[in-house]
Formats: C-alpha cells, structure tokens, sequence
C-alpha cells in the first residue's frame, strides 16, 4: 500500500497517536505524516504510507490554511487554552473591526516570529517545551514565515466577561506558528491575547472535505475499500511538470542514472518521472542533465 491519505485529527490525539493506531489499523510501519498538529488542533493531516513517506518534504512546503479564534484579554504560558492564565485585562469597550483589520494587514507578508517555549523547536539539543516544563528559560531561534492571507471571519464582545473574541482565517508558509501570531494580533491591539481554538482546512494541497477519521479508516478497512481513499504519488505531485519515461531512459533511473535535459524537452528546475502512469522519481536539473533528487520507487 503507496500513497497518501488525508486524515482528519481530531482534537484530544496528538499526531503521533494518529500514526500509531494507522499502523495497526494498515498493518503496516512505513507511516509518516507531513506537519505535526498540537493536541488541541483538528484538521487534516496528510499521512504518507510505504514509498510515499519519501513525499514528505515536499507536502511539508506546500501551504497551510487554518481557521481559528483569538480571544482577548487573557494570556496563557502555552499561548493556547492549555497553559495557565499568566495575564489579563478587561476588554473595557469593543475593539473596532477597522482595528482588528489594520492590525492583521501589519501582520500580512514576510514576518519574523520566535516559536512559543511551548513547541518543538530545539535549541541546543533539546525541545523547548523541555525546557519550559523545568522551569527554565532560553533565547529562542527568530524565523522568518509568510503569511499570505490573514482575515477576520467574525468578531463579538463579551461585555460581561469583559474580554472579545475574534474568528480568522489565514493561509501561511510552513513553519508557522498560529498561536504565536494570533496572540501577536492582540498585542499589536493593546492587550494579552490567547488562541483559543484552531482547525487546519487544507495541508498538503489536501482539504477538509477530503479527509476521514479514524473511524472512517476502520470502517473503510473493515469493507476493503480504504485503497479508493489514497492518493497516489502523481496526484500529490500533480503542481510539479511530469514526463513519461520510455522503457530505455526508466532502466537508468532504475539505477540512479542521470538524463539529458535534451532528451526530457523540459527546462524546469524539477521535474517528476513517471513509468507505467506512476510517478517514480523526482530530479533535478543540473547543467545539461536532469539527477536524481527523491527516489520514490524503483519498481
């Protein structure tokens, strides 16, 4: 079993609770998935089975769209619903949307963030969340990410709790942290700020509409018909040029062999492979010749 099924996380699991219970539920190791989602996040997660795990790179550079919502006025250590309240202030009159959107526009583009001490980013050889769970504190890594698209979807004022939430929707750059930059929105606002929910609507070039759960899998295994949800390679790659190979230029990528970029008519940087209507192989152009980046299979 090859290729790639959009799973739907559900919110409580962690990513890798997802893989381990795929790999009993396929009878199989070779799982990988494309972009870790927090426990507390839903939405689709591209899991790559057999010879598509070596598609994960290139699923992690696509896109990620989220829809979430910010809550203002109160600020967690984990910047998120699970940490403690380590701040708050009375939202004493409703924030304007005119205000809400001219904070997001200056959030738009190219912007540098510094990953919550609750990730995964290491610093010196351990996770920050290590580090925070003892207490501690170091200097965190800057990073630059892309934020393409960062709008309000709705907005209400809670006058007697005194605090304002706001749903958003944004389109982002691998690496991204959406926590970080919602609670950046309530600071660029004048107050502490929270995520206080999130679900992923595409990764991956795959959207919500498309996934199934875990039960959905089980199901689906149980009937014998879970192959018709998994996607195979050339469609995961399908934004990518491909070209047909014929029997002669397959034997050489079979053994690794580089390929003129005469004989391919193709000038791309990278170009998929494809033998038998498969996507075999994705190379490189280099000069005058075309070598092998990722072998997908050689089969």
């Amino acid at each position: 079993m090859n290729g790639v099924l959009p799973l739907y996380k559900e919110r409580g699991m962690t990513s890798f609770d997802c893989i381990r219970r795929l790999r009993q539920l396929l009878h199989t190791k070779k799982i990988g998935h494309s972009g870790t989602l927090d426990p507390n996040v839903s939405g689709v997660l591209p899991i790559c089975i057999g010879n598509a795990t070596k598609l994960v790179p290139y699923l992690m550079e696509s896109g990620k769209v989220y829809a979430g919502e910010l809550l203002i006025g109160e600020a967690t250590t984990t910047e998120d619903l699970d940490g403690e309240i380590v701040a708050t202030k009375e939202v004493s009159s409703p924030i304007s949307e005119s205000q809400i959107q001219s904070a997001m526009s200056e959030l738009t583009g190219n912007i540098i963030q510094i990953p919550p001490m609750y990730s995964a980013v290491k610093v010196n050889g351990k996770r920050l969340y290590e580090y925070a769970r003892a207490g501690e504190t170091v200097e965190r890594p800057q990073r630059q990410v892309t934020i393409n698209k960062f709008v309000m979807i709705s907005n209400h004022y809670d006058e007697e709790q005194r605090q304002q939430r706001v749903r958003f929707e944004v389109h982002c750059s691998k690496g991204t942290y959406v926590r970080t930059l919602a609670v950046d929105l309530a600071k660029k606002l004048g107050y502490p700020g929270t995520m206080s929910s999130l679900t992923r609507l595409k990764s991956g070039g795959f959207e919500l509409d498309q996934t199934l759960s875990l039960a959905d899998v089980e199901e689906e295994v149980n009937n014998q018909t879970i192959t018709n949800y998994i996607f195979p390679a050339r469609f995961v790659l399908r934004n990518y040029p491909q070209v047909e190979l014929t029997d002669q230029q397959w034997k050489l990528v079979q053994n690794g062999g580089w390929l003129k970029v005469k004989q391919l008519h193709h000038d791309e940087k990278e170009l998929v492979l494809l033998y038998d209507d498969e996507a075999k192989a994705i190379y490189q152009k280099n000069g005058v010749n075309y070598k092998p980046a990722t072998m997908i299979s050689t089969k």
